[in-house]
């Protein structure tokens, strides 16, 4: 999940070498955190959440495949 999240990242951002994206197994499941550049969190969360909802309801389609529960956090 870490691959994918970090491809669709750095193809919204200005800024691709400073995007992080890490990854840790917890009781609620596998979260995934994504942290960017301060100049680009808007193009990550985009108008309204929708870019980040977008990225979530991806995320969550191909870990359905696994049935695996995936959080997508964006730190700020």
């Amino acid at each position: 999940m870490k691959d994918l999240v970090e491809v669709i990242a750095k193809a919204l951002v200005d800024s691709p070498e400073e995007v992080v994206v890490t990854e840790k197994e917890t009781e609620k499941g596998l979260v995934v955190e994504i942290k960017v550049a301060e100049d680009d969190k808007g193009k990550i969360i985009g108008k309204q959440g929708r870019i980040a909802k977008s990225i979530r309801s991806v995320v969550k389609a191909a870990a359905s495949k696994d049935d695996k529960k995936v959080i997508v956090d964006i730190l700020q």
